[in-house]
């Protein structure tokens, strides 16, 4: 008797992913738990559909420690990300983007000017849901004091919130999908300014025609006016504070990979923390492990700033573990395989594979209703394709977040969209319309995906590499 795996079946490889579609969705939406254990009972299923087809455990298991290693440097950087938080809250590097964006709020360009607004605040942080949270509340009673409708005031919060989830390298997502990918971080961000940019320049021009009609009404610059003395009571407030992250974009530019780049904002902040806000050693130590902890007694102020910190991280470290097991053993046995080739057969051009990942990503967002695996699973069934075709990894890390990140926030009970929902009050398919960038940046990626336009070939940039 032959103990060679065999191929699976269809119906095998899709047992497991059905598996999946079960526990999570009965853990995320009925319990509101947490996905990391469907994903490990998924992993059990996955593990004894391998068995089946002839595979023995340590060849499983061999398969999540080598799924697990490559997404090694993305947990690293993470962790350093939770300490760059930490210490640029402490230095008052985040207040201050956050303090300066504030002032540039006029009453003729409220939605621009929210959308831009949280640009800069999710930018500086990484995080979606902490920008809607915090300023994203503030600003959606501003809108509300205006009378501009509230589904516009949280399309344009969530636009702003994703853009910085998207771009900045301080989120998860901005990190894993590029793990995923087989890119770097910074291949990754560059690449995505080609489709992020016109989607976030067309959704301005969208939110300046829909607010048009609002100008001339006076702001009520109340809460607004609460925040900025928050702040500035809190943090000495300074435009030198700037300086760690025009250095570490500078650095991005550069091309300084990633962990040294991000270990120079973590330094810098840990210095100007001591310098500008007379913090002791002991104590920013502290904050970067643990995060800071805002106590100025607004409500607003203390959830926007109470976050950082390389623990803060253990969630995310955890739910890729928990994922790339579920991962290791579905590539290992075959399944995604099998999967992938099934919807590969309606991809024989670079636009109909581009359109066939994104599809799969926002189907995953619906299906699996978390936006981590909305990454995971279409990045790690369409790599060897991405591959076959000449492509470069940042195409797919880029295809990933135009739409798993940005398409995650449009589903009521996703993760994301019910996060959204509970905070900002505003159902997800009202503000859906109005969500212009999540929108747009999909249809940009397709677009490009068709007509060639910043689809890079890997020998292109070897070219240019070694032209350089």
């Amino acid at each position: 008797m032959s103990n060679i795996p065999r191929r699976p079946a269809v119906w095998e490889a899709l047992i497991p992913v059905i598996a999946l579609v079960v526990f999570l969705s009965v853990t995320i939406i009925k319990f509101q738990g947490s996905p990391h254990i469907p994903l490990v009972f998924a992993a059990l299923v996955a593990g004894l559909m391998a068995i089946k087809v002839g595979y023995k455990w340590q060849d499983l298991e061999k398969g999540i420690i080598d799924t697990i290693s490559m997404s090694m440097q993305a947990i690293i950087i993470l962790m350093i990300i939770g300490t760059v938080i930490g210490a640029w809250i402490i230095s008052g590097t985040v207040p201050a983007m956050i303090y300066y964006g504030l002032k540039i709020l006029s009453p003729g360009v409220f939605l621009v000017a929210t959308c831009i607004i949280c640009c800069i605040v999710s930018l500086a942080t990484g995080s979606s849901w902490t920008t809607a949270g915090t300023v994203g509340i503030a600003l959606l009673g501003v809108g509300q004091g205006l009378g501009i409708p509230l589904p516009m005031v949280a399309g344009a919060i969530i636009s702003g919130a994703y853009f910085g989830d998207k771009m900045s390298p301080l989120s998860d997502t901005t990190n894993l999908a590029p793990a995923m990918a087989g890119a770097t971080l910074f291949d990754h961000v560059r690449h995505m300014i080609y489709t992020t940019g016109p989607s976030l320049l067309i959704s301005l021009v969208l939110y300046g025609i829909l607010g048009a009609k609002y100008a001339g009404k006076e702001l009520d610059y109340g809460k607004i006016n609460q925040i900025l003395d928050a702040l500035s009571n809190q943090f000495s407030i300074s435009l030198w504070l700037l300086i760690p992250p025009i250095v570490v974009i500078i650095m991005v530019v550069k091309k300084v990979p990633a962990i040294p780049g991000l270990f120079t904002g973590t330094l810098l902040g840990a210095v100007f923390a001591a310098v500008f806000q007379h913090q002791s050693i002991g104590t920013i130590i502290n904050v970067l492990n643990d995060g800071y902890v805002s106590e100025t007694g607004f409500e607003i102020v203390d959830k926007l700033l109470t976050r950082g910190g390389l623990q803060s991280m253990m969630y995310t470290v955890s739910l890729i573990l928990c994922a790339m097991t579920f991962g290791g053993i579905m590539e290992k046995a075959g399944f995604l395989e099998v999967l992938a080739e099934g919807l590969l057969s309606f991809s024989d051009s670079v636009g109909s594979l581009v359109l066939v990942t994104i599809i799969s990503c926002i189907f995953t967002n619906f299906v699996s209703g978390d936006q981590y695996l909305s990454i995971v699973i279409p990045g790690r069934m369409y790599k060897n394709a991405f591959d076959k075709k000449g492509l470069h990894p940042k195409n797919l890390s880029r295809c990933l977040e135009d739409s798993g990140t940005l398409t995650s926030p449009l589903v009521p009970w996703n993760t994301c969209g019910a996060f959204m929902y509970s905070t900002l009050g505003v159902h997800p398919f009202a503000y859906l319309p109005y969500a212009f960038l999540n929108l747009i940046n999909p249809l940009v990626s397709i677009f490009y995906g068709y007509t060639g336009i910043t689809m890079e070939k890997i020998d292109n940039v070897k070219t240019e590499t070694v032209t350089v």
